[in-house]
């Protein structure tokens, strides 16, 4: 049998040379002295089979086939830009996503003809952004006098004046604090007649406002982004959507810890919703948070953890703190971590509408 393999080899080895799959396989021989199995034996024939059909087989064509696929998805690869932007705190890391988004609306430059659309989270990690936001707008630097912002979601069934609906976090934390029209900061309604319809209009006004320029978004634990739990499709749109027990569990903290006062249902834009976007920006902070980020730097696309699916977005910005990197490995830190002095040209120097 080992003559038999070398035999194979040297038949399929020229024919074959330089295709992806003959490399990873590392074609070999094994000395006359080691042991061949059934399994291998099955293999030589099967590769046997190959060299009989020849460089010009179907087989051979269908191979050439799949490294022109492979070269294409290698381009694809190569053209997206992933970042991960890495701070020491969540203060800087919330003054880093502040400056961002400031020098994006003003070298954007909007006008009455030309709106910049902002897609927004809530929570407890884009609070310190939003800070730093205001801070910007009173110093004069900003304006939202032509920003158009849509929020990520809303609890379905609490009053908008309620103070944990998404809309009172969004108006007490953020909007009466700068120049933004009312009626250009988009909240979804948990409170329509028709939930659906609305989820399908809202998917309407983000088209009609030209799409959104940069997406913002936070994520739990588990890697949701919005309401889309593990095991939300990748491709979703702005939907109704059952609040898993652990979410319900996680947000009691907020009703004073009583779960009948919690929300069961909310509308979310969907995952597809938010990869849309031309840009994407993540804010990831705390230790609760980093396997998460493993699971989204690290790891492949993976449907129970929805975060993971802005690997694919050729345009996505990860913003973290250091406790946020303890489960990544120690590599893949000081690579990104070497690359600040790139990334901090993104909002140094930092732009005004002074200057303009």
């Amino acid at each position: 049998m080992p003559g038999l393999l070398r035999t194979v080899a040297s038949r399929v080895a020229p024919a074959l040379r330089g295709h992806t799959i003959i490399q990873r396989a590392s074609l070999q021989t094994r000395p006359a002295r080691e042991r061949i199995g059934p399994v291998e034996t099955v293999v030589a024939l099967t590769m046997f089979s190959l060299a009989l059909l020849g460089p010009s087989g179907w087989i051979l064509a269908h191979l050439e086939d799949y490294k022109k696929k492979e070269r294409t998805a290698c381009f694809s690869r190569k053209a997206s830009k992933m970042r991960l932007v890495i701070l020491d705190d969540y203060e800087l890391a919330s003054e880093w996503a502040a400056k961002y988004i400031r020098n994006r609306i003003v070298q954007f430059q909007p006008s009455a003809e030309r709106y910049f659309t902002l897609g927004l989270p809530t929570g407890s990690t884009p609070y310190g952004c939003y800070q730093k936001l205001i801070e910007y707008y009173r110093n004069g630097d900003i304006s939202f006098k032509y920003v158009k912002t849509f929020n990520m979601d809303e609890y379905v069934g609490l009053p908008r004046a309620h103070p944990e609906s998404y809309h009172s976090y969004m108006w007490n934390n953020f909007f009466k604090y700068i120049d933004i029209n009312p009626t250009n900061a988009h909240i979804l309604d948990g409170n329509a007649e028709d939930l659906e319809a609305e989820c399908q209009a809202y998917e309407q006004k983000i088209a009609g406002a030209g799409g959104i320029e940069l997406f913002v978004g936070g994520i739990g634990p588990d890697g949701h982004i919005a309401f889309n739990e593990p095991g939300s499709s990748l491709v979703s749109r702005t939907r109704v959507k059952t609040l898993a027990k652990d979410t319900i569990v996680a947000n009691a903290r907020f009703f004073g810890n009583d779960l009948s006062k919690v929300p069961t249902m909310a509308l979310t834009v969907g995952v597809g919703t938010v990869m849309d976007a031309k840009e994407v920006m993540i804010l990831i902070t705390g230790a609760h948070k980093a396997f998460a980020l493993y699971k989204a730097i690290e790891e492949g696309v993976n449907h129970m953890w929805t975060v993971s699916a802005f690997q694919q977005h050729p345009r996505t910005i990860f913003v973290c703190d250091e406790d946020a990197t303890l489960e990544l490995r120690v590599k893949t830190v000081k690579y990104f971590k070497g690359l600040m002095h790139v990334h901090n040209k993104l909002v140094d120097p930092v732009h005004s509408i002074k200057d303009q």
